[in-house]
Formats: C-alpha cells, sequence, structure tokens
C-alpha cells in the first residue's frame, strides 16, 4: 500500500474474510482466511453499500453511533475492482475475485460474447454456472446453523443473490427500520442474520459523497442501526462493514473515448466501470497489439490512471489467483483511476450513468477501506 494505491491481499484483513470470522465466533472452521471475532451464540453482520473507512473518519458527526465504533487503524480491504458485485460475491464465499468470477459491474460473458451486468443479470446467464463454489451461507447452513439474508425484496432469487449469497433464508423489506426489526426478531434465537442497506451508495452516487443530501442519509442510517445495537438480544455480536468506499468525480474530470476515433478501431466493447474499464478486444487479438493498445490508452491518459494489460493485472495480484474459466471476462486492457477521474464512452454509456458524481471500482485507500465495526450487546 502507498498513500494513493492499494493491492490487495485477500488475507485475514480483507472483506471476504468477514464471515469466515464469523463462522469461527460461531464454532465453525471453513478453511479459509478469517478476520478474528469473540465467540457468540447470535451474530449481525450488517453492510452499508458505499460507506467507506476514510469517509466515516472524515465525516464522524454525521455517525455518531458508528463514529464510537470506530479505530482509524481497524478496516477491511474489499478487493479489485471495488465494486458491489465484486465485492458482494468475495464477501459471500470468502474467496478473491480471481476464484470466484464475479470481476466487475459489466465484464464479458465468454459464453453469449456479450457484457453481462453482474447487478442486474441475464436469463441466459446460470448464476451457479458463473459462481460454482459454495458460499459462507450454504456450508453454515448444511452445519445447521439457522442463516437469515435480510435485504431488498426484488433481490429474492436474483442472479446476484444466487451466485454469491445463496443458501440463506431470505427475507425481503423494503425500510431499513422494518429490516432491523427483523434481525432483532431473528436473533432472539442463536444463529446468523446479514442485513444489506443501499441508499447511502445510492445517494452518494447522484450527488457526491460530500454532499448534505450524503450527509443526512448516513444520519438516518446511523439512527437505526444504533437502535438495533440497543435491541439486539444479550451476548449479541454486531459487525458493521462495507462494500466499497467512493471519491467524488466532477463531470470535468472525464476522459471520452467519444472524443479518441483513433482508438476505436483498437477494442470491442468497453465494460467494468468508470474508475475501473475494462476494454475487451476482438477474440484472437495478438498480445502485442494489445500492449500497444495499453501504450496508447497510457499516453492519452497519463498520470491519472493505471493503465495495464490484463496479464501484467493478474500477475500483479490485483484478484488473487485466477482461475481460468475467470480469465476471458476480465477485459484485456484495464484502466484504474489513482486521480478523481473516470473512462467513459458516451456513444455507449446510459445517461444516468453520465449524470453520477460519487464513483469507485479502483485500488486507491479510498476505495479500497471499508470499515469493520464491532460491539457486543
Amino acid at each position: 500500500m502507498t498513500a494513493d494505491w492499494l493491492v490487495p491481499g485477500y488475507d485475514q484483513r480483507a472483506l471476504g474474510a468477514l464471515l469466515p470470522g464469523a463462522a469461527a465466533a460461531l464454532g465453525h472452521d471453513l478453511g479459509r482466511p478469517a478476520v478474528s471475532l469473540p465467540a457468540a451464540e447470535r451474530i449481525c453482520v450488517v453492510v452499508v453499500d458505499g460507506l467507506g473507512h476514510r469517509m466515516l473518519l472524515e465525516r464522524p458527526r454525521a455517525a455518531p453511533f458508528l463514529s464510537t465504533l470506530m479505530d482509524p487503524e481497524q478496516c477491511l480491504v474489499a478487493g479489485a475492482p471495488s465494486t458491489t458485485a465484486t465485492s458482494m460475491a468475495s464477501f459471500g464465499t470468502g474467496l478473491p475475485p480471481g476464484r470466484h468470477g464475479l470481476v466487475g459491474y459489466e465484464v464479458m460473458d465468454p459464453d453469449r460474447g456479450e457484457l453481462l451486468n453482474e447487478l442486474r443479470w441475464h436469463p441466459d446467464t446460470d448464476p451457479l454456472r458463473w459462481q460454482p463454489h459454495p458460499t459462507v451461507f450454504q456450508e453454515l447452513a448444511a452445519r445447521g446453523v439457522p442463516v437469515t439474508q435480510i435485504g431488498n425484496p426484488e433481490f429474492y432469487g436474483s442472479g446476484l443473490t444466487e451466485a454469491a449469497l445463496r443458501g440463506a433464508t431470505f427475507v425481503g423489506l423494503t425500510r431499513l427500520r422494518d429490516r432491523v426489526d427483523a434481525a432483532v426478531d431473528r436473533l432472539r434465537e442463536p444463529g446468523l442474520v446479514y442485513l444489506y442497506w443501499a441508499d447511502v451508495d445510492s445517494v452518494g452516487h447522484v450527488h457526491g459523497w460530500r454532499s448534505a443530501q450524503w450527509r443526512r442519509t448516513v444520519r438516518a442510517l446511523d439512527r437505526e442501526l444504533a437502535r438495533l445495537s440497543r435491541c439486539l438480544p444479550s451476548g449479541t455480536l454486531l459487525v458493521i462493514t462495507a462494500d466499497h468506499g467512493m471519491v467524488d468525480v466532477p463531470h470535468a474530470e472525464r476522459l471520452d473515448l467519444a472524443a479518441q476515433p483513433g482508438l476505436w478501431s483498437r477494442f470491442r466493447v468497453l465494460g467494468g466501470e468508470g474508475r475501473f474499464a475494462q476494454l475487451y478486444c476482438e477474440p484472437g487479438t495478438p498480445a502485442d497489439r494489445v500492449a500497444d493498445l495499453a501504450r496508447q490508452l497510457a499516453d492519452w491518459i497519463g498520470e491519472r490512471a493505471h493503465v495495464c494489460t490484463r496479464v501484467a493485472a493478474i500477475d500483479a495480484g490485483w484478484f488473487g489467483p485466477v482461475e481460468e474459466r475467470v480469465r476471458p471476462r476480465l477485459g484485456e486492457v484495464i484502466v484504474a483511476g489513482r486521480e478523481p477521474f473516470t473512462l467513459i464512452d458516451s456513444r455507449t454509456a446510459r445517461p444516468h450513468t453520465l449524470s453520477l458524481i460519487g464513483q469507485h471500482g479502483s485500488l486507491t485507500p479510498d476505495e479500497q477501506l471499508v470499515p469493520f465495526l464491532r460491539s457486543v450487546s
């Protein structure tokens, strides 16, 4: 790690080590890297989408309860790329992205020859084939541990849920207050409850995470999580984390591939996300042409991003060990933002995507570091 760059280690500090740590606290060693947690019969794990460790450190007054649990030196590392689909798969399986295979927001599905949006999914892509490894929830359920997942009703049976989080009893509720009540009710008996909340990420994307709207959203979250802590049965271990952080990127700091017609013929499609763009070439493109595309992009982008080939990113350990089935899902060239910067292609990007201010996906500490907050009721 440097001041502006963090290559994930996929060890006991990884987000993917959290659920194996919770399993160990419940008395079940899953044989995967695990965070250290105190033994408990009841555990509630909360994932707040988009609430980075450094964001909490910088805005403690927005979250007075969460700030009481903060230790500036205690946090987890999300993984590459720092985006929801990848992080939730790491969280759910305890594996690095190169093994579970959910390697970005939009990545190539080699069987269909098209991009797969790993949040929205596609009916022709089988989530169990896409991610065949057992989840932590499955392993705990097989050992007789009651496991409950509480989240958006539309997540029930979704591709991402089936790929990354299968095995838990699903409870779909819209309001955070109702999710907190459901978690408290489920934990009247021993077991594990996982609760997810997305509003912090959504507001940060639209308004930026330094906005007044973001602060109001975090304050509302903080009040409900404080109530959760107060209401959980005695002896319950509460763990709060996130899937990634966020940086604000002014629209003036976007680079648009549509303004570079000389590059259009060099790649087939742009995937990934703005701060971790993945460029896919035509099948069979020689390595020297891929390297030349990477050099052209690096010359154009300069110090704003780290540009490398897929081979170089894998060799550098960005994704952990990479299974052969996963390699073709990664772009031949990867552009990972260092400064506040995004790479877009306005010819194909959705208007909503082009309007966003808060961004994530890259390997900066602001995006990679997520909270590791703990308390015992």
